[in-house]
Parts: structure tokens; sequence; C-alpha cells
């Protein structure tokens, strides 16, 4: 799948200082940038109301992702508490 970083998201990962965390991150977009379609991604979760958004589980931090024909638009990464009020 092609894959697609918003600025903000880019701006947000640049905040995270855990290195697990950023090698968990890592990993979750290399699976995602081999993966044939959207069942092959772990902890994967489609949001209820929303037809194109999802969210990846990375530890305590919520990837939000929106998901546009074969592509995969990373768009917020926030902590678990925060990331329902600001994502989609």
């Amino acid at each position: 799948m092609t894959i697609i970083f918003e600025q903000r998201f880019a701006k947000e990962l640049r905040r995270l200082r855990d290195d697990k965390l950023l090698a968990k991150v890592k990993a979750i977009i290399i699976e995602c940038k081999e993966a044939e379609n959207l069942t092959g991604i772990r902890n994967l979760k489609k949001l209820r109301g929303y037809d194109t958004y999802y969210r990846i589980r990375a530890g305590d931090y919520r990837i939000g992702i929106e998901c546009a024909g074969n592509q995969l638009i990373f768009t917020r990464i926030l902590h678990r508490k925060e990331i329902y009020k600001n994502f989609p």
C-alpha cells in the first residue's frame, strides 16, 4: 500500500522521546507498506461512525489513519486519552 504522512503526524512524531515507541511506529509503518490490504495490518481497528478512518494501537499511543483506496494517510499519533478527542 502507498503511505502518505501529514505534516501534523510528522510533527507529533518528532515530539516523541520514547525509543521503544519510535521503534514500534517504525515497524508499524513498514508493516503497512508491505500489506496488500487492511486485513494484513495488526492492531488495526475501524472507528465507529466513519467509513475511511482507522486507528492502530502502539502501546499507550494510537496512530490515526485514513484509508483512501490503496493509500494509507497517517494523520495523527497521540496518547490514547487524547486521540479520540482530536481525531478524526
